[in-house]
């Protein structure tokens, strides 16, 4: 059965962006009929007398419903490649210091992650460690985006300290800040949890009396329910219902890009 995700796309990019049927099925490789199938059932929506607002509310803001199909389990996951890349690094301080032929072989890098609990092949070790390596090779190149107004808008959580009541107390900053023009908003929380996440995004398009076009997060707890192998990231049913009730596309940085985000970037202070 196909997501409330993918289901979103399908409607987002054919009413907001204009695109055609022929386009989202290429794009998001989809079949013609199965995006007709759900470009009509929003218009019958429409068609009921509905206004397009509770529309959009009631078709994309359902909760999602999965196959219950027995699926294998994914064994290089984000915590495994992030012990790996651990490892590696220990290698380099090993080789910048001259001791070469201490440094871990990538035998001896498998037992180290089977003695953390990891069950994971020497192969898939070996082909993870061959495509970091190579894609060293070429360096990446940065350029600068230009955005319009309107159009991206990224969130991130900060921590800041305050003395209240002559007690020092860590208050929990959800900060928005426009790519265009670096214009930034924030509010304060006692918690970084989903409550907090869903609330902030409301009281945010309150304040700005409007929604843009598409919102940017890194790997936060309350925006990623799972990694889906190094790249795909599958969202949170809290992000999934404000992007159907609002109406806006997301991104997520790849796993520790925050250069990808640009612009927000938060510390303790």
């Amino acid at each position: 059965m196909i997501s409330m995700y993918t289901k979103q796309e399908i409607i987002l990019n054919y009413y907001r962006e204009g695109k055609g049927v022929r386009k989202i099925s290429r794009e998001l490789g989809l079949s013609r009929k199965t995006v007709t199938k759900y470009v009509d059932e929003y218009e019958e929506l429409l068609k009921s007398g509905k206004s397009a607002e509770d529309a959009q509310v009631e078709y994309l803001a359902r909760s999602p419903s999965y196959s219950v199909g027995v699926r294998p389990k994914l064994k290089l996951t984000i915590e495994v490649t992030t012990a790996i890349d651990e490892l590696l690094s220990l290698n380099l301080e090993k080789q910048s210091s001259g001791l070469r032929k201490q440094q871990l072989k990538k035998k001896d890098i498998l037992e180290k992650l089977h003695s953390q609990g990891f069950d994971i092949g020497y192969t898939t070790v070996c082909n993870y460690i061959r495509e970091k390596q190579s894609s060293k090779s070429s360096p990446e190149a940065y350029i600068r985006q230009h955005y319009e107004a309107g159009e991206v808008c990224e969130f991130d959580w900060g921590e800041i300290k305050l003395y209240l009541e002559d007690r020092l107390v860590r208050i929990q900053l959800a900060v928005f800040t426009s790519a265009y023009g670096n214009f930034r908003y924030g509010f304060l929380f006692n918690r970084q949890d989903t409550l907090s996440f869903m609330e902030s995004h409301v009281r945010f398009f309150d304040t700005i009396g409007g929604v843009y076009k598409e919102m940017v997060y890194d790997n936060m707890r309350v925006a990623v329910a799972r990694f889906v192998g190094r790249q795909e990231k599958e969202p949170t049913v809290s992000l999934l219902q404000m992007r159907g009730h609002y109406g806006f596309f997301h991104r997520f940085c790849n796993v520790y890009r925050g250069n990808e985000k640009g612009y927000v970037k938060f510390f303790v202070m």
